[in-house]
This record gives C-alpha cells, structure tokens and sequence, in this order.
C-alpha cells in the first residue's frame, strides 16, 4: 500500500497533473512506480489471475490560483490521461486562495501483463492551488 504525497503548495495549469514530491511509504515490490517530482504513476498487472484491481484514493486542498476567478474548480483521478467522471471532485471558492478540502476514491482494474497510466488532474478551465496532496495506492485483489 504505497503513499505518495505533496506537502508544499503547487500551482496546477488546466488540464495538467498535480506534481508528487515524497513517497513517505514507497511501493517495494514493483507493481505501483513513480519518479519523484512526476505526475505520473503506472500501475502493473502483475498476477497469476486476468487482472488486478487497485484502490486508488486522493485527498487534498484546493484553491483558486491568485489572480484566478473565483468560481467552480475541479481535480479527477485519470487514467490514461483519462479524467474518470465519477472522481471528479468540485468546490467554489468565493475567493482566490481560499482552500477547500477534496478527495476522491476509484477501483482501477488492470489487465493482467499489462500497464495502466494513473494521475491526479486539474480538470477547472483555469489554474489552480494544491497543497497536502495525498495519493494511497492499495491492490485490492
């Protein structure tokens, strides 16, 4: 069950993924990886059944960038490159810099030999703030 985090606070462009710094309880046997300052994780198939499932779970504090318009800002678990709509995470700032607690939680299935691209998604038509990013990881069966 690996964790990644992002403590400090983090400007996210549209469309782009929240950056993870630390990896406080990393993944030691190869089936989640992830170079540190990336957004990017994979996610492996590795089993002796058709597929592996995954337990994907986010939480984090949201703003409106300074400068931004406060309004609705949202954040999504994607894969491959993906926004999944059902971990779409919204709140409305009434003002920029005014950070919101968010979390979102996805099953993630993965064909067994295969790969699948997993991130956290600024998915708000504007930049955004994300500090106390918290990414758990855990292989379900």
């Amino acid at each position: 069950m690996p964790e990644y985090t992002a403590v400090a606070a983090q400007t996210v462009a549209a469309n782009q993924n929240v950056l993870f710094t630390e990896a406080p309880i990393p993944c030691t046997k190869g089936l989640v990886t992830h170079r540190a300052g990336s957004g990017l994780f994979n996610l492996r198939g590795n089993c002796s059944q058709c597929r592996v499932r995954y337990k994907v779970d986010f939480i984090g504090n949201i703003a409106v960038s300074t400068g931004g318009t406060p309004g609705p800002i949202s954040i999504a678990i994607a894969v491959d490159g993906e926004p999944l709509p059902s971990s779409v995470a919204t709140v409305t700032p009434a003002a920029a810099g005014a950070f919101f607690n968010v979390a979102a939680s996805e099953y993630v299935d993965v064909t067994k030999g295969c790969c699948v691209s997993l991130s956290i998604r600024n998915v708000s038509g504007e930049a955004i703030d994300v500090r106390n990013a918290n990414l758990i990881i855990t292989r379900v069966c």
